[in-house]
C-alpha cells in the first residue's frame, strides 16, 4: 500500500494524539525547534519500544540507552523534560518528518545511506560491533567470521539479520549456518550444543546475557567485520528533520562532551553498552551516509 502525505498525517494523529497537536502548534508559533523546546522546557522524542534503546518498563517508566542519553543531552541544554512518544520502528521517519509527532528520533537508529536521504543524523551516539555468543571459556577461540569458516564451526544467526549476510560474504557455506527466529533461540542453540557460536551485535548479546544470569555462555569482544577488504561499521545516531541545524549542532556538542568525559559510558552501561560501543573519532556520520 502506498501512503499519501495526508494518510501519514492522519495516521500520525491517531498514533500521536496530543504530541502531534503540540508539534503542530509549536511549528505555527515560530522560531526553531530548539527555541520552542527551550521556551516550553519540553522536547518530544520518538522511540520504538525496543530494548535496550528505548522502552517502557512494567511500572510505566520509559528508559533505555537512547532515552537516558537524550535526557542528559537536553538537561545540559536547559530543557528539563524529555517526553517520549512510542511508535512502530517503521513509523519513526514519517512521524518525524511528515506527521511531526516528535522533535527528534532517539531510537538506536542505524545511520544508513537510504535514511540519510530523509533525515539529518547527529554524530554517532554509539557503535554496534558484531560479537559471538559462545560457551563459557570460548573453547573454540572464536573471534571472527573467518575463524568460523576455517574451523567449519556451526553458526547461529537471526533469520534476516545482517549477520547472515556477513557470514555468507565471509565464505561460510549456507549449510553451516542456522537461521533462528529470535534471540532466545540463539541462546538455547549455544547452550544445548546445537551451534558452536551465535553472531549478533555485542549490545544485543550482552542484553540477552543480562536476562539469563548463570547461563554457561559468554560474549566475545566486539569487532567490525572485514568483507571484501572493506570494514563494515554499524553505528546509531539521533535523527532530526532536515533544516533543524541548530538543534543538531547543540545535540552534537553535548554528545561529544558526554562521550569524551566518560559520562556517556556511565549512563549506558546498565543497558549492556561498554567501551567497544563508544564511537571513535574516525567514525563519522558523513562516511556512514556514503
Amino acid at each position: 500500500m502506498t501512503w499519501s502525505r495526508r494518510d501519514v498525517l492522519r495516521r500520525g494523529a491517531l498514533l500521536g494524539g496530543g504530541a502531534l497537536l503540540a508539534g503542530c502548534a509549536s511549528a505555527l508559533s515560530g522560531g526553531t525547534t530548539l527555541d520552542r523546546a527551550r521556551d516550553a522546557g519540553i522536547i518530544t522524542i520518538g522511540i520504538a519500544g525496543e530494548a535496550p534503546y528505548g522502552f517502557t518498563r512494567p511500572d510505566g517508566t520509559v528508559t533505555g540507552e537512547a532515552v537516558e542519553v537524550a535526557r542528559a543531552v537536553f538537561a545540559a541544554l536547559d530543557i528539563p523534560e524529555v517526553r517520549p512518544v512510542t511508535v512502530d520502528f517503521g513509523e519513526l521517519v514519517p512521524g518525524l518528518t511528515l506527521a511531526r509527532q516528535f522533535d527528534l528520533v532517539t531510537a538506536g537508529m542505524f545511520v544508513t545511506r537510504a535514511r540519510c536521504a530523509s533525515v539529518a543524523f547527529s554524530v554517532p551516539d554509539y557503535t554496534a560491533p558484531t560479537a559471538f555468543l559462545v560457551p563459557s571459556g570460548n573453547p573454540q577461540g572464536v573471534a571472527t567470521f573467518d575463524e568460523v569458516r576455517d574451523r567449519t564451526l556451526r553458526l547461529a544467526v537471526l533469520g534476516g539479520a545482517v549477520e547472515y549476510r556477513y557470514a555468507l560474504d565471509s565464505g561460510i557455506p549456507d549449510q553451516q549456518i542456522q537461521q533462528l527466529a529470535d534471540q532466545q533461540a540463539l541462546l538455547l542453540a549455544v547452550v544445548d550444543g546445537r551451534a558452536d557460536c551465535a553472531a549478533l551485535t555485542n549490545i544485543s548479546l550482552k542484553n540477552l546475557l543480562a536476562g539469563a544470569p548463570g547461563t554457561p555462555v559468554e560474549v566475545t569482544q566486539g569487532f567490525f567485520p572485514v568483507i571484501g577488504g572493506r570494514t563494515v561499521v554499524s553505528a546509531g545516531a539521533f535523527a532530526a528533520r532536515p533544516g533543524d541545524d541548530d538543534l543538531l549542532d547543540a545535540v552534537n556538542t553535548q554528545l561529544r562532551e558526554l562521550q569524551a568525559s566518560g559520562e556517556w559510558l556511565r549512563i549506558t552501561q546498565p543497558f549492556g553498552f561498554g567501551p567497544d560501543n563508544v564511537p571513535g573519532p574516525e567514525i563519522t556520520t558523513d562516511d556512514l551516509c556514503r
